[in-house]
């Protein structure tokens, strides 16, 4: 009886150990195919088409804030966001740039019955302005990358542009310009655009073969 006793316990921690051992594993596994930041990054697209259901206001703060948090050089922060989510102020530059573009091979674009506003019908445009110094392009860059990441991760579509910018430079655009409040000395370097998406494009292609790993011998190839 004795023995039988001691041979059930025996199998009772022997169960219980398998069964710890497997949920480690199994979460290992999650942790390494669920990541949660992983899988924002790798499902991630450019969205070119959204609805025209109204972003809050609290998911874009939550992305601006993300955004001001990137990484930047000597922590300088020498960038300004501003954001504009009113349609009627959408429309208006838009109109000024169809207005600007006539007679030009640029106003083939406004001919398409479906456009909105210039930036890709988003209804949330965030800019982005930097001081001109060494790191701030690179600043900005990194803010954007935050903050397409945190729009995904919210559920929201958004894409990076630099285009409708252009106008801004022109004495059409010098209205809007100064309608942004920007601080002396920043320029307007990019801009995102952030909505909900209303397509599901595929990814593309990525070129795996230019990460390489590099030895420490000189004068030896790295391939």
């Amino acid at each position: 009886m004795k023995r039988l006793f001691i041979a059930a316990m025996a199998l009772i921690m022997a169960t219980s150990c398998c069964q710890k051992a497997e949920q480690t594993c199994q979460k290992e596994c999650c942790e390494k195919e669920c990541n949660p930041v992983i899988e924002t990054i790798m499902s991630r697209r450019s969205i070119r088409k959204y609805t025209d259901q109204a972003v809050p206001r609290e998911l874009l703060n939550q992305i601006a804030e993300c955004g001001i948090n990137a990484p930047n050089g000597m922590n300088a922060q020498q960038w300004e966001v501003r954001i504009v989510d009113n349609p009627e102020w959408l429309k208006s530059i838009t109109e000024a740039q169809r207005k600007a573009a006539e007679g030009t091979p640029m106003a083939k674009q406004f001919e398409d019955p479906a456009l909105k506003n210039v930036f890709r019908n988003a209804p949330a445009v965030i800019f982005i302005a930097h001081k001109p110094g060494p790191c701030t392009q690179v600043d900005c860059g990194l803010m954007a990358g935050n903050m397409v990441l945190s729009a995904k991760s919210l559920g929201l579509g958004s894409i990076v542009m630099m285009g409708p910018l252009g106008f801004f430079s022109r004495p059409e655009g010098e209205p809007f310009l100064k309608s942004l409040g920007l601080s002396e000395g920043y320029q307007l370097l990019l801009c995102v655009g952030v909505g909900y998406a209303d397509e599901e494009p595929a990814a593309r292609p990525r070129n795996k073969e230019v990460i390489k790993y590099v030895g420490f011998q000189i004068g030896r190839s790295c391939a």
